[in-house]
């Protein structure tokens, strides 16, 4: 069976598709992975007395329970509002692959069905 221009094109496109679905998956697991860390940090935050620490860069400083629970706060909306947004991409890309994949079916099947 010989494919089409239009049809290899088609092919083509799924594969970048799926080849951007996978770096989408790859930040999404990052941020999440980070959001959990954050959430962690946070929780023994609460559980702390005494003097508070933060890293910047390759030191640590001196700093207070409310500031660095106002940056986990921060740092929390942040990548909530990343992983919604790589959610949309994700999920506009996965609709716009779905529909090519259904074009390139349909040629196929022509093609089949024309065979016999």
């Amino acid at each position: 069976m010989e494919i089409s221009k239009d049809t290899r094109e088609k092919i083509e496109q799924l594969q970048l598709l799926e080849q951007n679905l996978q770096t989408f998956s790859s930040q999404k697991q990052n941020f999440q992975s980070q959001l959990l860390e954050s959430e962690n940090a946070s929780k023994e935050l609460e559980n702390s007395n005494g003097k508070i620490y933060k890293i910047a860069g390759n030191i640590m400083i001196e700093s207070t329970k409310e500031k660095i629970q106002e940056d986990l706060k921060s740092q929390k909306e942040l990548l909530e509002l990343r992983l919604k947004n790589i959610k949309k991409q994700e999920d506009a890309l996965k609709e716009k692959a779905e529909s090519i994949q259904k074009e390139v079916m349909k040629e196929f099947e022509g093609k089949d069905g024309n065979s016999d």
